[in-house]
């Protein structure tokens, strides 16, 4: 009897061996995971890298004059910036105010005013992919407070709400905002369309 208890022992793998199998499957399989994740956003950041760190990055509505974004709305830049352009308010005079603001969540100072050529925050009339609006305008009634707002850099981790008072020719136009920067083509121009009235 001692010899056949013997030989069914040794025919029998011990249970240890097989659960350690079973989890070094798994250990295995999340590493592979892991590891094409990491690659995966690698591959993003490289992608990034060669666009450029002034394109905009966002669900949806990609905030150019064909897909402007609306009032509320946030255009994202992949170096950390956010542009929001709040819902305009109207006032009994027949004007309406808006606010633009800049979160600078990139790693540097980040300059906002244009020059006298190119301004780097404009406010016109008609839709944003039509540059020439018929039959309304629309007046900035705050160019100077607005212009002191843009001055000074904004700090890193910074944020700044610049303030707008226009006044449409008549009530329920469309007037488009556009925030672009100083420096011609480092950054996308974000495209906000709005109607006052």
């Amino acid at each position: 009897m001692d010899t056949e208890e013997a030989t069914t022992a040794a025919e029998t793998p011990p249970a240890a061996d097989g659960s350690r199998w079973f989890y070094g499957c798994w250990i295995a399989a999340i590493a592979l995971l892991a590891l094409f994740a990491l690659a995966a956003h690698a591959v993003t950041e490289f992608e990034k890298s060669l666009d450029g760190d002034g394109q905009m990055e966002q669900p949806g509505r990609s905030g150019s004059a064909y897909q402007p974004l609306g009032p509320g709305a946030t255009a994202r830049y992949e170096d950390g910036l956010r542009v929001t352009v709040s819902v305009p308010e109207a006032h009994d005079d027949g004007t309406y105010s808006l606010t633009v603001t800049y979160k600078n969540g990139t790693d540097e100072d980040l300059a906002l005013d244009g020059d006298s050529y190119s301004a780097s925050l404009a406010v016109r009339a008609g839709e944003a992919h039509d540059e020439y609006a018929t039959g309304y305008t629309v007046r900035q009634l705050d160019g100077a407070k607005c212009a002191a707002a843009l001055a000074e850099p904004l700090p890193e981790d910074d944020e700044r709400t610049v303030p707008l008072r226009l006044k449409p020719s008549r009530k329920g136009i469309p007037v488009t905002v556009e925030v672009s920067t100083p420096t011609s083509g480092s950054r996308d121009t974000a495209h906000f369309q709005l109607t006052l009235g």
